[in-house]
């Protein structure tokens, strides 16, 4: 191929917005050359491979949006420390079924540390990998935001940003109790997304419980109403990964002295 082609060909890969074409022409044709590739093969090369570095790229940048804490997988779950949690049930959470159906995953377990956290962010990876937009906050968080918005008049655009993604996860409900006027502005995020995308949460408190949590049984039970109608349960009751790791850090140190 002559400089003035390959040139020509760069030229209109990015205007075409392929610059890994662009960057990778010459490897292309040396892995042709050598693989004697005829031109449909040489083509399904390029095409897969812009494909996987286009999706790998909107991966990479769904990740940064999301406000997730950290980006664990399924993967880095130690599920013999919970003898207690079928793996089968988590793992098939993570085919993204329910995400087809816009059903919820409420992760439930009064222990800190058992790893609620962990599996909600796994399974919102493992979202955002197959294309699905999600966003991450605490309980607390997305109250006082709303709270914000609402007293500088701006709660309908406020309340977009937690109703527009597929995959809202969130967080540590019921670890403070709500006023009534908070609980109300949960129910609206609740209400709103019922049926129109997913919803993964984690709390350290019963479904029982959550009228103590949100000051009001009526609000409590219509928010439930609303979240248990297609939802998966996951209770988790094992023992505490942050105090594993706290006291096999302190073995260390002493192992060390």
């Amino acid at each position: 191929m002559s400089g003035l082609t390959s040139n020509r060909i760069r030229a209109t890969a990015v205007k075409l917005g392929l610059p890994h074409l662009a960057e990778a022409l010459n490897q292309y044709i040396q892995r042709a050359d050598e693989a004697k590739m005829g031109y449909l093969d040489l083509l399904d090369l390029v095409l897969a491979e812009e494909l996987a570095v286009r999706d790998d790229r909107r991966f990479r940048n769904g990740l940064r949006l999301s406000k997730l804490p950290h980006h664990k997988t399924l993967e880095d779950y130690d599920f013999s420390f919970q003898p207690e949690l079928d793996p089968r049930k988590v793992k098939d959470l993570a085919t993204l079924a329910f995400l087809e159906d816009k059903a919820n995953v409420a992760l439930l377990g009064p222990p800190p540390g058992v790893g609620k956290t962990h599996i909600a962010v796994a399974l919102a990876v493992a979202a955002c990998r197959a294309g699905y937009s999600i966003y991450f906050t605490s309980l607390d968080d997305m109250v006082r935001q709303l709270r914000a918005a609402e007293g500088q008049g701006r709660l309908m655009s406020k309340l977009t940003g937690y109703l527009r993604p597929a995959v809202l996860v969130v967080d540590e409900v019921g670890y403070q109790p709500l006023e009534r006027a908070e609980a109300n502005l949960v129910f609206q995020v609740i209400s709103k997304r019922y049926e129109k995308g997913s919803i993964i949460l984690t709390s350290n408190k019963t479904f029982s419980e959550w009228g103590q949590v949100f000051g009001d049984e009526v609000l409590a039970t219509a928010i439930l109403d609303r979240l248990l109608h297609h939802c998966e349960v996951v209770p988790i009751n094992g023992n505490s990964y942050r105090l594993k790791n706290r006291l096999q850090a302190i073995e260390r140190d002493t192992d060390v002295a």
